[in-house]
């Protein structure tokens, strides 16, 4: 089992990671979220432990460098650069192809708040690494005009009880190149924090993932 704190060459800045394989793997999701958020999040450790039990390997990534969050909390201007965050994705997806441990192994996406669209844009400019999506949440639609680029297939969780989301969430799906599914979680808000909404993301994300695996050399 391979578990290390990294640093991944990007643009800008190198970003910190918590890469994680625990032997050969089918899969390695990037799970990232926009704004200020810290990759050592609760939710997100929930998140890479069920990936870790089917099989996946993970890697935290925080998109914005510590000057940047800082800079962020007081202005929000980075989190919403979608550009530049999907640049950043983009560049760990070549950072993992590039590491012994994971070259060749197919590339899941989870990104939540502005990175969703980040995400979309990053599987679009990486069809050939990236196997499948999952946004929680957020503003997938700030991927504008790239949308019909999209051709691994995408599952979008939303609040169910968050109608702006969802209508944005229902439109993207319809642009999209490739297939989707909209999930809406029953009961849950925006942020997921309602009890019972945070395993049914883990699970819908986890099946998602395993179902769509990809053909890496690795797979499992």
């Amino acid at each position: 089992m391979i578990s290390d704190l990294v640093l991944v060459p990007a643009s800008g800045a190198p970003l910190a990671g918590d890469l994680v394989v625990p032997g050969p793997v089918r899969s390695v999701v990037v799970i990232a979220e926009g704004g200020s958020s810290a990759r050592g999040s609760s939710r997100d450790r929930v998140l890479a432990d069920a990936f870790h039990r089917a099989g996946m390997g993970t890697l935290l990534l925080d998109l914005l460098t510590e000057l940047e969050k800082r800079a962020d909390a007081r202005s929000a201007r980075h989190r919403f650069d979608v550009p530049l965050l999907a640049r950043r994705l983009v560049d760990a997806i070549d950072w993992l192809e590039e590491q012994a441990e994971t070259a060749g192994v197919p590339v899941c996406l989870f990104g939540a708040e502005t990175a969703a669209a980040a995400s979309l844009l990053a599987a679009a400019e990486r069809p050939l690494r990236v196997s499948a999506v999952v946004t929680r949440g957020g503003r997938p639609d700030l991927a504008y005009d790239e949308l019909q680029r999209v051709h691994a297939p995408v599952l979008f969780l939303v609040g169910g009880e968050d109608e702006t989301d969802l209508g944005l969430n229902q439109e993207t799906a319809g642009k999209l190149g490739g297939p989707s599914e909209v999930l809406a979680v029953r009961g849950a808000t925006h942020l997921f924090h309602e009890p019972g909404s945070l395993e049914e993301v883990v699970t819908a994300a986890r099946d998602w993932f395993v179902s769509h695996p990809g053909s890496g050399r690795h797979s499992a």
